[in-house]
């Protein structure tokens, strides 16, 4: 398998060190872009072949990641247009519907979106994907083999829930670290050093995390067997449901979604 990278950022950085020499030797990745110093740390670390500029390495790939910013893509699939063939369009850009994509690639059918997030850098990320009609049972397994290499997967049915997955697992990781940030300044109020306040909050996440990730049980049951009536947890959770914490939370992962629906009917405005 071939795969040609447009963008060479930080995501892209990700699914190529997930990739390189594991999933496919690091000469079968080639990168596209303008930024030099960019592509000589790629080619550094992972033996991948680069470019400034489109080539035609691209039209001899299996599939083309478009990893470039939302803005930018009208722009790079016009210009990409001419090197397409028969490969896959895996695009993790946000926002950007696939019948965009496709438009701006004249046409092309076998497009799949993704949206991924930012602990794929340390491949603990987690990949909601929708495929065009046209993608075949073997591009969607490539698409989930190169999403996989960061972390887990889950693909979708209907391209409207990309928009609820930008909203609860793209943008989520900010939510945990608002959260962190927060547990750190009661911290800090209550006496702790920055150092003291942050361990604590950054372990106690970790620790937590895991504990639901290992679980077979609901986090909602999790959470009772912290709560004991009266108690100290009893009381901060009772703090946070007066104040409403919880339907703040879901009306602000709600408002993140209505956002990537108006960045989707923004793009893909003519």
């Amino acid at each position: 398998m071939k795969i040609s990278f447009i963008g060479g950022g930080n995501m892209a950085g990700a699914l190529i060190s997930g990739l390189a020499n594991k999933l496919v030797p690091g000469a079968n990745i080639h990168v596209v872009d303008p930024n030099p110093a960019a592509l000589d740390s790629l080619r550094a670390q992972f033996g991948v072949t680069v470019s400034a500029t489109f080539d035609q390495a691209l039209t001899g790939c299996d599939v083309i990641v478009l990893a470039v910013k939302p803005d930018k893509m009208r722009e790079v699939l016009t210009s990409l247009s001419p090197y397409l063939s028969g490969q896959l369009l895996l695009s993790i850009a946000a926002g950007i519907r696939a019948v965009d994509l496709s438009r701006w690639a004249n046409g092309h059918q076998a497009v799949v979106r993704a949206m991924p997030n930012t602990p794929a850098l340390i491949g603990q990320g987690i990949t909601g994907l929708v495929a065009m009609p046209a993608v075949s049972p073997a591009q969607r397994a490539v698409a989930d083999q190169i999403l996989t290499a960061v972390g887990a997967t889950v693909w979708l049915d209907e391209e409207s829930l990309i928009d609820a997955v930008t909203a609860v697992s793209g943008s989520g990781p900010a939510y945990v670290f608002y959260f962190i940030e927060a547990m750190q300044q009661a911290a800090q109020e209550l006496g702790l050093s920055p150092e003291q306040g942050i361990a604590l909050a950054k372990a106690t996440f970790a620790g937590a995390s895991q504990l639901a990730v290992r679980s077979t049980e609901p986090v909602s049951l999790l959470r009772e067997r912290v709560t004991s009536k009266g108690g100290t947890t009893y009381a901060a959770l009772t703090s946070m449901e007066e104040s409403g914490v919880k339907p703040l939370i879901v009306k602000a992962i709600k408002a993140a979604a209505a956002r990537g629906k108006t960045l989707g009917d923004e793009f893909g405005r003519d």
